[in-house]
């Protein structure tokens, strides 16, 4: 169906409709349309949910923000469990590369929700950082940290 990534494997709801192939999101509640971008964000929710013990109640997908007079979505915002905003995520496809693009779209949308915690994967390649917000420098992790780790 859509090509191996740097997870681990796992089994997901799908239905063709039409021409389409969707996919169940767990999160939202519905079928989604399959799309290369949707199998990273699918695939690496599981692997936050079942590998690194992220509740997915705290969980929110296509967040609105507003920058600039400009509408944008983070991919996925995950809360504490004081209810604060913790970690952005952003997805892209596996045939896109991870660029200094990449981190600045990332680093954008942290302009709004201020998190200490953001990764980028296209399901290949995954990085996370911790943001200092006082030294306005980045500290990236080896491996995605346990949920329970996050400060």
């Amino acid at each position: 169906m859509f090509k191996q990534l740097n997870l681990p494997t796992y089994s997901f709801r799908t239905r063709q409709t039409e021409s389409k192939i969707q996919i169940f999101d767990e999160i939202r509640k519905k079928f989604l349309v399959l799309t290369p971008e949707e199998w990273v964000r699918q695939n690496f929710i599981r692997y936050l949910v079942e590998e690194k013990n992220f509740p997915a109640s705290l969980m929110a997908i296509e967040t609105g923000l507003k920058l600039n007079q400009n509408q944008f979505r983070a991919d996925l915002l995950v809360y504490s469990k004081g209810g604060n905003p913790l970690m952005i995520v952003e997805f892209k496809a596996p045939e896109v590369k991870i660029t200094q693009k990449t981190f600045d779209q990332i680093a954008r949308y942290n302009l709004t929700f201020m998190v200490p915690y953001l990764i980028v994967s296209n399901g290949l390649n995954h990085y996370c950082c911790k943001v200092d917000f006082d030294a306005r420098n980045y500290q990236f992790y080896k491996d995605i940290p346990d949920f329970g780790d996050l400060a």
